[in-house]
């Protein structure tokens, strides 16, 4: 089963991780790591690679972070070549549901694909959805 790790700035993480398991259940080897802005930048860089590793259960793991470019993103990257690890930016409720469906059955480059098709879905402005005819 593919492992997953949100990160994220502040408490978001954490929370997303709580709604994921809300809708769809417990979940195992599936965490979250906040980013706070005094912590100690390389504690957090070995904090996310040990909590990777632990998620790994030899089908690697996903590592999802609130926005590409921002500091959890980066430390997300930073550990890339350190096994067999993901990143994928831009995490949402739905990415992450799609992904507890998912992690058991598909390899990891699908189940990534899948995320990210599930994220891009349930983006939506309600006046165009909702729009009646005449």
């Amino acid at each position: 089963m593919i492992g997953v790790v949100v990160v994220s700035h502040g408490k978001l993480a954490k929370e997303l991780v709580a709604a994921t398991e809300h809708v769809v259940g417990e979940q195992r080897r599936f965490r979250a790591i906040s980013i706070e802005p005094d912590d100690d930048m390389d504690a957090r860089r070995t904090q996310i690679l040990e909590t990777a590793q632990a998620c790994d259960d030899g089908d690697g793991v996903i590592l999802l972070t609130d926005m590409f470019g921002g500091t959890p993103s980066n430390l997300a990257i930073s550990v890339m070549g350190q096994g067999k690890i993901e990143v994928i930016a831009g995490v949402n409720l739905p990415m992450l549901i799609k992904l507890s469906e998912v992690r058991a059955t598909l390899p990891m480059a699908e189940a990534a694909e899948a995320a990210q098709e599930a994220a891009r879905k349930y983006i939506s402005i309600a006046s165009q959805v909702l729009v009646r005819p005449g």
